[in-house]
């Protein structure tokens, strides 16, 4: 029996392309002049794009704050907070230092064997804006996360554009974008 030629270009087509692993695209650089003792403090997160973000997860997305602490060892003790409802999410993890100011390997504290996860600053003035790159490593994909930072909801003039082309330039796609919806949302100290 032979197979038509439409069928055996297509069934070619995928043993080829099986064998083949995207190339992902270069990483930018930790910032070369990294200031911890700057760095630390309460930051908003204003926006958040990776490629395991999708449109739905829109609305999942509220205003939460990620607060730096820096220890005497040079690492961070991070802390998040999103207000559900009337309840606070908390969660917690440090920033260990790696070869190059910026640039940090992450302990969640979890049992050896967990996923490797790598962050580093790749852009900051320290008291307006942040944009920060993470990757994971799980045992058969990368996920990819970029936050923007910002002390107050209020972003510098082009802000918002390196956000949006740093994502881009990692092969995210506006779908990958997600913001916060902050329609009717204030701070509320006594629940967070």
């Amino acid at each position: 029996m032979r197979l038509p030629c439409g069928l055996w270009l297509w069934l070619s087509l995928l043993k080829v392309l099986q064998g083949q692993t995207p190339t992902p695209p270069p990483l930018p650089p930790p910032m070369q002049s990294f200031q911890g003792n700057q760095f630390q403090g309460e930051w908003f997160v204003l926006g958040l794009a990776g490629n395991s973000f999708r449109p739905e997860h829109r609305a999942l997305l509220n205003p939460f704050t990620a607060t730096f602490e820096l220890s005497d060892n040079g690492r961070f003790e991070v802390w998040y907070a999103m207000t559900r409802g009337q309840h606070c999410d908390t969660w917690s993890y440090v920033l260990i230092p790696a070869a190059q100011p910026g640039q940090f390997t992450v302990d969640h504290g979890a049992e050896p064997g967990a996923d490797r996860e790598e962050t580093w600053v790749v852009n900051s003035d320290y008291t307006q804006f942040a944009l920060m790159l993470s990757r994971r490593h799980t045992s058969n994909l990368a996920v990819l996360r970029i936050s923007l930072l910002g002390r107050s909801w209020l972003l510098p003039p082009g802000t918002l554009d390196q956000f949006i082309c740093l994502s881009r330039a990692q092969g995210l796609s506006d779908d990958n974008i997600v913001f916060p919806d902050v329609t009717g949302w204030s701070p509320q100290a006594s629940v967070c």
